[in-house]
């Protein structure tokens, strides 16, 4: 971290011994298959670049025998749990950074072009292998006219043919071109980086929202011009408008609570795509607490939890931190699981015993059949 981490790329022989795919081609196949992933089918037939959007029937993809295609599956991490192990591996970056694990299949000579990710990336190989070029070159304008971003001028600097277990990291903006050599499969681990348009947008949202939440006086009241003289050009935006309003947007403050509010909602929030699925038959409290005594509870893998000192996020929503939770949630969060001794002792608590049964009956938890 000392050394790399958004400083240069590093190639890592070996980084995970023994490593193999966590889902199967067919599984793979499978998953792209569903509504609720994001699957990019792309092309370089004839030398064309083409791109698809999924959900991708098995008789809509390519013949695994021909050439030149690459399917990109996003967020496999949220739909099978040995994905999200390996994605939890990466956890000696912050969750709020964390994003999502995608694995990219690919046929002989297939890639995606040379181009640039604007975040983090952990390029690891996990089944066949792939040729790496790269560069940290300035000129990142993209080839016009075509469904991704290419880049125009690629000039590699070097180049290294990746096996299962080995791991290339890239900070933001390496330029870099990955192309299969025979049918192999990488997982690409990666980060959140959100713009500074993005993240003003969003945070002046909030801060309209608990604006309205606050109902005061202050945010209640609503404009005023008492002294508006009478004007024979009414098409004309008043000065007077101008400088009210102007006065209104700058009396809104905040601080470094509401920042760290905003933060933790705000990337502890599910992708629109993100659905939980609640238990069928829900376990009333008391067989909730008898059955987590036996088996211990973990957070369902598309949940994610936050904390700071004073409050907790989970999946969009926030709440202050009781001195009850304060002993118990962030070591929720940090482990993403209770034993089932740990929770024994945490029945004491009936007020987190509470919380987590409503969490269990949102699909937010689940009883570990693991244990």
């Amino acid at each position: 971290m000392r050394c790399y981490w958004q400083k240069k790329s590093l190639l890592i022989r070996q980084a995970i011994l023994g490593i193999a795919a966590p889902l199967a081609r067919d599984e793979l196949f499978e998953l792209a298959d569903l509504d609720d992933v994001e699957a990019r089918l792309i092309t370089h037939f004839r030398n064309t670049w083409n791109l698809e959007h999924g959900p991708f029937a098995p008789d809509e993809l390519p013949s695994v025998r021909k050439r030149e295609w690459t399917l990109l599956v996003q967020g496999v991490n949220l739909h099978d749990d040995r994905a999200h192990a390996l994605m939890n591996r990466f956890r000696f970056i912050p969750d709020a950074r964390l994003d999502a694990l995608m694995i990219s299949y690919a046929t002989d000579g297939g890639g995606v072009g040379p181009h640039f990710d604007s975040y983090d990336v952990f390029l690891l190989q996990v089944h066949g292998k792939r040729r790496w070029r790269i560069d940290a070159q300035r000129d990142l304008s993209l080839k016009p006219g075509l469904p991704l971003k290419v880049l125009q001028h690629f000039e590699p600097q070097e180049e290294w043919v990746l096996e299962p277990g080995d791991m290339l990291y890239l900070p933001p903006h390496i330029a870099h071109d990955g192309i299969a050599e025979g049918e192999c499969m990488t997982c690409s681990i990666g980060f959140r980086a959100p713009s500074a348009h993005e993240l003003s947008a969003q945070f002046l949202y909030h801060l309209a929202e608990r604006a309205g939440d606050a109902a005061s006086p202050k945010a209640a009241a609503r404009y005023r011009d008492p002294d508006q003289p009478l004007v024979d050009k009414p098409a004309a935006l008043p000065a007077l408008l101008t400088d009210r309003v102007g006065a209104i947007l700058a009396s809104i403050d905040w601080n470094k609570k509401d920042i760290a509010t905003f933060l933790g909602s705000y990337l502890s929030e599910p992708k629109s795509n993100v659905v939980f699925d609640q238990p069928e038959r829900a376990l009333n409290q008391q067989k909730f607490v008898e059955r987590a005594k036996k088996t211990g509870l973990k957070l369902d893998r598309k949940t994610i939890l936050l904390y700071d000192a004073k409050s907790y996020f989970v999946n969009g929503e926030a709440a202050k931190l009781t001195a009850s939770e304060k002993k118990w949630l962030p070591e929720f969060a940090d482990t993403r699981r209770f034993e089932a001794k740990r929770f024994v002792t945490l029945t004491a608590d009936s007020a987190m015993t509470s919380l987590l049964h409503e969490w269990y009956r949102a699909g937010w938890i689940q009883t570990d059949p693991s244990a």
